[in-house]
């Protein structure tokens, strides 16, 4: 896998890439300056959010716990304040050209992403909630780009479904290991489950990092992980749902040399034997759900929505269906067959659709 000209891969350096979320706070002056605080510390690329609150969240939507923990209290006020606009998140990515780090981007709903190919992405990731999210990883495939796929708090199995839809960007496609719990104890941190994709997918393999401090980079990078990804903030301290899973400029430089020298010990086989901290962090070599991650799989993931009032003896055509958070309602992947289905109740516009809605049971996905 190459991204910009950058092969991804055994036997390559660790790609790291600093996650920047919506830890600008929704500033771009401070979204420029997470960039360049990456680029500072080392790391390789820059990740971006891009979403709207509208077409992300229902009127059945709500607040992660941690979200909650945080201070939050309205999940669409939360996302509304956290947007940058894309023609902010263009002055970030002119920005990370100049500073010589790639620029990712997660885009969270199909409809955005035509708007986001405009801009000069190096590649495009998936959140860990939107393996299930058929239509985005079409729209995101059918760009030609590099994707980066991470896996929180999904099963092999449908690890395995999605790359059956993303069959055609083998060549230009990574999983990444992740725990979908922020932060994440480091008890459970799961690395091993690296091995789990590994066995089902013969591309790039790597972890998305929600630990607190810097050990899993050590350990990740000695049991295989091609790439790394890392949030950073301005400030662990500051109010907001992600910067205390965050490391701020000392701690992402310290991540990255870490990761490098682990790397440059793994090539001259002088790693140091693991401790009983590490084989903690490793965890079990499977890749499964662990309690820790059922509330963000149950409120992050995307499912089918109504996109108005339908009334009872409704057909569904294509303008009836949207996909947004949460995951209460049919599965996203469901769409197509979903559609000249007949209600068998009114749905309400906004909530999500669910299987008692229709009127014939969908089928089995394909």
């Amino acid at each position: 896998m190459r991204i910009a000209g950058r092969t991804i891969g055994a036997g390559e350096p660790p790609y790291v890439i600093a996650e920047l979320g919506v830890n600008h706070d929704g500033s771009l002056e401070r979204a420029i300056e997470l960039v360049r605080l990456a680029a500072d510390a080392g790391a390789d690329a820059v990740k971006f959010q891009f979403f709207r609150a509208d077409l992300l969240m229902s009127r059945g939507s709500r607040l992660a716990a941690y979200q909650a923990n945080a201070g939050e209290r309205d999940p669409h006020a939360m996302l509304r304040r956290l947007e940058l606009s894309i023609d902010a998140l263009g002055a970030c990515v002119r920005e990370a050209k100049a500073r010589g780090v790639h620029a990712i981007v997660t885009v969270f709903s199909d409809s955005l992403v035509p708007l986001a190919d405009t801009l000069a992405w190096d590649a495009y990731k998936t959140a860990s909630p939107d393996i299930v999210h058929k239509p985005l990883l079409a729209a995101l495939e059918q760009t030609g780009k590099p994707m980066i796929v991470s896996t929180g708090a999904s099963t092999i199995d449908e690890v395995s479904r999605a790359l059956g839809w993303l069959a055609p960007a083998r060549g230009r496609l990574a999983l990444l290991q992740c725990v979908s719990s922020y932060p994440t104890p480091s008890e459970l941190a799961a690395i091993g489950a690296m091995g789990a994709l590994a066995r089902r997918f013969d591309g790039p393999v790597g972890y998305s990092d929600h630990t607190r401090g810097v050990d899993a980079a050590r350990v990740a990078i000695a049991h295989g992980a091609t790439i790394l990804e890392k949030h950073v903030t301005w400030n662990t301290q500051a109010t907001g749902p992600d910067h205390a899973a965050s490391l701020d400029a000392d701690g992402l430089r310290a991540y990255v040399q870490l990761a490098r020298v682990t790397w440059e010990q793994r090539r001259q086989g002088s790693l140091a034997p693991a401790t009983p901290h590490d084989r903690a962090m490793l965890g079990s070599p499977e890749k499964v759900v662990l309690a820790c991650e059922q509330d963000v799989r149950s409120v992050s993931r995307q499912s089918l929505v109504a996109a108005r009032a339908l009334p009872a003896g409704h057909t569904l055509g294509a303008g009836d269906l949207v996909i947004k958070r949460p995951s209460t309602g049919i599965p996203a992947y469901a769409l197509e067959e979903t559609l000249g289905r007949v209600t068998r109740r009114a749905v309400e516009a906004d909530m999500p659709l669910v299987l008692e809605d229709l009127a014939v049971a969908i089928p089995a996905s394909r």
